[in-house]
C-alpha cells in the first residue's frame, strides 16, 4: 500500500479560508512528501498532542497531522502564529 494523505472536516474549513496560491502550494507540498515513499522524514513531531503527533512545515505555514498506518491524516493546517494557540 502507497502513502496518502486525507483531511479533516475542522482542517478542510481552516484551508479553505486560506488564500489560493498557499492552498496550492500546501496541497502540492504533501502530494511530493506522499509520493517520496517516507513523508515522516520531512516531519517533526510535535510535544503538544493536542494538535497531532507530527507537523509538515510549509513557509509559514503548519500542518499538523497524525499516522494511522499509512495515512496522514490532515488534523489542522494555519499560519504558525495561530495554529499552536
Amino acid at each position: 500500500m502507497a502513502w496518502q494523505w486525507i483531511i479533516d472536516g475542522k482542517a478542510a474549513k481552516n484551508l479553505k479560508k486560506l488564500p489560493k496560491d498557499v492552498k496550492l502550494r500546501i496541497i502540492n507540498k504533501l502530494d511530493f512528501w506522499v509520493s517520496s515513499g517516507k513523508p515522516l522524514e520531512f516531519a517533526e513531531n510535535l510535544h503538544d498532542f493536542e494538535l497531532g503527533s507530527y507537523r509538515f512545515r510549509i513557509g509559514d505555514y503548519r500542518v499538523a497531522f497524525d499516522v494511522e498506518e499509512e495515512t496522514i491524516v490532515v488534523l489542522a493546517v494555519g499560519h504558525r502564529r495561530d495554529i499552536y494557540k
